[in-house]
């Protein structure tokens, strides 16, 4: 009898990145873990303190289990050059794990190491993908309003719906 082999799938995307086109980012827990309201305090100051570092941020929303954003990657003075998606999502990723794990008083894997990310296209308009980001909490039916989520925040002066 021959033995069955087994076969090992390990994902790696492609992370396609273009100067001055903004990614629509995804990234998971591990294991599809909930985040606990004040973890996702804490993944949302995060996200917010890349915005005028590493990101010129859109838009971002931290759902139980995973994150959404958009956002153009900004200019790295010292190298001059445009700051990696790779290094933008290590950094944030890396800096709430850390923050997470030093609450719990644990180590351990916060977020699975892949994320899903796509160049959004020069026809796609920019508010109608923060708006779908901003509704995201009203499909998982979290909420009525998008604007009754404390885990958001956007950087348009206006939106489709006319609130900030």
């Amino acid at each position: 009898m021959v033995p069955l082999l087994k076969s090992s799938y390990r994902r790696k995307l492609p992370h396609l990145q273009r100067d001055n086109k903004a990614p629509f980012l995804t990234f998971c827990t591990f294991r599809r873990w909930i985040l606990p309201e004040w973890a996702r305090n804490i993944v949302l100051q995060c996200c917010v303190r890349a915005h005028g570092w590493t990101v010129d941020l859109y838009a971002v929303v931290v759902m139980p289990d995973h994150v959404h954003m958009i956002f153009v990657p900004a200019l790295n003075q010292l190298k001059s050059e445009v700051f990696p998606l790779a290094r933008i999502t290590k950094a944030i990723k890396g800096s709430s794990a850390h923050l997470i794990n030093g609450k719990l008083e644990r180590h351990g894997q916060v977020w699975q190491e892949e994320s899903f990310d796509r160049v959004l296209r020069s026809s796609e308009k920019i508010e109608e993908k923060v708006l779908y980001v901003l509704e995201n909490p009203v499909r998982k039916a979290l909420v009525a309003n998008w604007q009754d989520y404390p885990w958001l925040w956007h950087n348009l002066p206006t939106t489709p719906t006319g609130r900030k």
